[in-house]
């Protein structure tokens, strides 16, 4: 019912537009094959596209300004060597609560250390698939979009640079959208944006080894540097490190860390995010104790890439609640306590307040209060005190 009242509204304002003599069109799918890289297909093959030079992409949830396209079209009319213009994001529901604040800050991360320098320097980045404008001729000599992962965005983006297309990330040019306000929401998105990659990592490895006519830097940074360290291995280490290894060390003292894994490389990461989004500094540890957690899930999704098991396509779309839904108190569940209770989070709970237990009574440093406090975090999640409860 939802949907049927969301592509009326929409039917019903591009009715609007074209009785003011706007060339404006809607169109809706039969079917969602191939999710969202087939509504794309499906859309390109329509007889208005063939007159077209770009095309530009916005989820649901974004709104852009209305001068969106005269700021961004003229860096590939005037240089035909780009063929993406990606636009930065902002978030009109980031202080909704904790867990948009600490997804605000991991986004904003991520904008300033992969695409920000990566654009800078005329690097590689990825395609975040909403608020980008795409040169035609390069997404059809790519190849289009592909239904082959989860990830037709990130896709389309490795193919277009292994053919010597170029990008060019806009900063100060931000389009609102909203973050996922309920766990179970961020959860699913979480597992697309780990598995997608993992998966396309294992599809396109030996395609881009094999690529010909592009150099072996190139090769290099998106196999190992891209894929392999950024999708895949951060994920695993930071939880079975963080969250399985470091805390056995207090039972078997033999195990030796190093500092550098333990103090060094994340006051490192967490100074960085901290610069991205100042006016959340405050919440530094609920960041690192969050991310810990939400780990936990991503490297699931990433073992669930790579081995490709039932649940590697699987797409939820994220569920948002809308910046003004007057209706928000009324949508606010009052789940039973059992219904609430996330098993896996709870035993990896238990498992941290253990080991700081025995820290805390036989041991001789103070690892003691990293654990409760990550096991507190395990805890909160687990049960489900974290994000806006809503209905299914």
């Amino acid at each position: 019912m939802t949907q049927l009242i969301h592509t009326e509204l929409v039917r019903l304002e591009c009715k609007k537009w074209a009785s003011e003599g706007i060339n404006i069109k809607s169109e809706v799918r039969d079917s969602r094959n191939g999710y969202k890289a087939g509504a794309l297909t499906a859309g390109m093959k329509h007889s208005y596209v063939e007159g077209c030079e770009f095309v530009v992409i916005f989820d649901a949830d974004f709104q852009p300004e209305p001068d969106f396209l005269e700021r961004t079209v003229p860096f590939l009319a005037h240089n035909s060597e780009i063929a993406l213009v990606q636009a930065g994001w902002k978030y009109v529901n980031a202080d909704e609560c904790c867990m948009t604040r600490i997804q605000e800050m991991s986004l904003n991360y991520h904008f300033a250390v992969e695409q920000k320098s990566g654009s800078s320097i005329h690097g590689f980045f990825g395609f975040n698939g909403t608020a980008g404008v795409w040169r035609i001729s390069a997404l059809n000599e790519a190849g289009g979009w592909q239904d082959r992962t989860i990830v037709e965005d990130m896709d389309l983006a490795v193919r277009a640079h292994l053919n010597g297309w170029k990008f060019v990330f806009v900063d100060n040019i931000k389009v609102s959208n909203e973050l996922p306000s309920s766990f179970r929401a961020y959860r699913y998105q979480q597992h697309r944006w780990s598995c997608g990659p993992a998966n396309l990592f294992k599809k396109m490895a030996m395609e881009i080894i094999h690529k010909e006519n592009v150099t072996l830097w190139k090769k290099a940074y998106l196999v190992y540097n891209f894929f392999f360290v950024r999708k895949i291995v951060v994920h695993i280490f930071t939880f079975v490190f963080y969250c399985l290894i470091l805390p056995a060390t207090v039972i078997f003292p033999e195990i030796e860390v190093p500092k550098w894994t333990t103090i060094y490389i994340p006051a490192t990461i967490t100074i960085l995010n901290a610069i991205a989004t100042p006016k959340s500094f405050y919440l530094i540890l609920y960041w690192i104790l969050f991310e810990n957690v939400m780990a936990m899930h991503r490297s699931k999704g990433t073992l669930i890439g790579l081995l490709e098991t039932s649940r590697v396509k699987e797409w939820v779309v994220t569920q948002k609640l809308g910046e003004y839904n007057t209706l928000r108190e009324n949508l606010i569940s009052h789940y039973s306590f059992p219904e609430r209770l996330r098993w896996r989070e709870i035993m990896v709970g238990m498992y941290l307040f253990i080991c700081g237990y025995y820290d805390f009574v036989f041991g001789k440093t103070y690892l003691y209060v990293y654990l409760f406090l990550q096991s507190t975090a395990f805890f909160i999640v687990g049960v489900g005190y974290i994000g806006m409860s809503v209905p299914s």
